[in-house]
């Protein structure tokens, strides 16, 4: 049993938070009230004053690497950092080694996030066999084995007729299709935004037209299978145009952006960090501005980690050749508070209904509320602490992030999981 004393309790539906104590037990959520009466002989007491406890937070896209990539992340390393990060629910790509396009894999990633995860990991299959973006994969049997969406995330489904047919079947089992939105041709062998950053410094540019063009086209194809179509990491004003235009005409488009895409800027690739280079990359200062817009008006559903660890080998080097991606779980929370909540885009309400709620409702999955007898995932933060990111202290295996040295407002200090803490105040428990 654990009893939660004290705390302002944040629940996914109330617009704005209210004091209460928390009783948590047999995995689940049994009283929320004040003053209640509980055998503390037998509790964990919490003493909540001057906290928030939120629903746990639920990331539907990060990269945990296993199989085949573990020298980079696997699954109990990767569920160790969620769980530093407040997650208590993830969604894992597919684009491991072998990548995950079958029943066996599936079942694979279940078996192995049951044997060493802390934290709940739902697969996520890939759309087209081997990533080949040629044949789809065997939907119905994804479905049956417990994948909850299907991307080829990493790369785009280019043939649109593909893409259609990945429509219309996942559609007979009500399969989320996650996509990354790129068009290769455009984005070629390009390493950053191009723009004036791009000239200055000598790196070949990534046009916003290679994401947008990619964005434009699932929008035609949604309305005209009137099918739902996710979009994965939008990074650009153009984008959110997009997705907001298509919104307005009642196309069932949802979208996802990340941390990052509204907490840096390509102006930070100025000394040539290999930290700060993302596939999309890191934009301008309009397209970080467009990004925090359409997530207040609600055109931008979520906010997703795209965690991405590297080996320090693939990021210590030329930028040229450096590996895309940031690891992004613990300091995700952290990033929002401090650059949406602090500087007044939307309340803290909303943050939840954003990394918790809305994540949890579009991939079908529990999560997203405080409630009795609703399970007990949540995670409590201190809103008043500042720190300093230390990548040394990530339980993550990728150090790779840009946020390395800043300071950052609203730390995670427990990680409740089925009424388990997990995660307590800098430690895996």
């Amino acid at each position: 049993m654990i009893y939660i004393k004290d705390i302002s309790i944040v629940d996914g539906v109330s617009e704005i938070p209210y004091k209460g104590d928390i009783v948590i037990d047999m995995g689940k959520i049994v009283k929320i009230g004040k003053g209640l009466d509980v055998d503390f002989k037998n509790a964990i007491t919490i003493n909540g004053k001057g906290l928030h406890i939120l629903p746990g937070l639920v990331d539907m896209h990060c990269h945990l690497r296993e199989p085949g990539y573990e020298y980079k992340e696997d699954i109990e390393s990767g569920t160790k950092s969620a769980a530093a990060g407040g997650f208590t629910s993830i969604s894992a790509m597919a684009n491991t080694n072998p990548p995950i396009d079958n029943g066996g894999m599936v079942n694979f990633i279940k078996s192995r996030a049951k044997e060493v995860g802390i934290v709940k990991v739902y697969p996520i299959a890939t759309i087209t066999k081997g990533l080949q973006g040629k044949e789809i994969t065997e939907i119905g049997e994804l479905y049956e084995a417990g994948a909850v969406a299907l991307s080829d995330d990493g790369m785009p489904v280019k043939d649109s007729n593909v893409m259609k047919l990945a429509l219309q079947y996942s559609r007979m089992f009500n399969m989320l299709i996650i996509s990354h939105c790129e068009d290769l041709d455009l984005a070629a062998d390009g390493v950053m935004n191009e723009g004036y950053m791009s000239t200055i410094l000598g790196l070949k540019g990534i046009n916003r037209a290679a994401e947008e063009i990619g964005i434009a086209r699932d929008i035609i194809l949604a309305k005209h299978y009137k099918t739902h179509i996710h979009i994965a990491h939008v990074s650009t004003s153009g984008s959110v145009e997009l997705i907001r235009q298509a919104k307005h005409e009642g196309i069932p488009i949802t979208c996802e952006t990340a941390p990052h895409y509204f907490s840096a800027t390509d102006e930070w690739v100025d000394g040539y960090d290999t930290n700060t280079k993302v596939n999309p990359p890191l934009r301008t200062v309009d397209d970080v501005e467009a990004i925090k817009k359409g997530l207040m008006d609600g055109t931008i559903d979520v906010i997703a980690t795209d965690h991405a660890p590297h080996h320090m080998d693939e990021k210590n080097i030329e930028y040229n050749l450096a590996a895309f991606g940031i690891s992004g779980f613990e300091t995700a929370f952290s990033l929002a508070y401090t650059n949406l909540v602090e500087q007044g885009i939307f309340n803290l309400s909303t943050l939840v209904e954003k990394m918790s709620s809305k994540p949890a409702n579009i991939l079908g999955i529990d999560g997203g509320k405080i409630k009795e007898g609703c399970i007990a995932d949540m995670t409590i933060v201190d809103l008043n602490r500042e720190y300093i990111v230390d990548v040394d202290n990530f339980y993550s295996k990728g150090k790779n992030n840009p946020f390395n040295g800043k300071k950052l407002k609203g730390q995670v200090l427990y990680t409740i999981v089925d009424g388990k803490i997990v995660y307590e105040k800098g430690k895996i428990v």
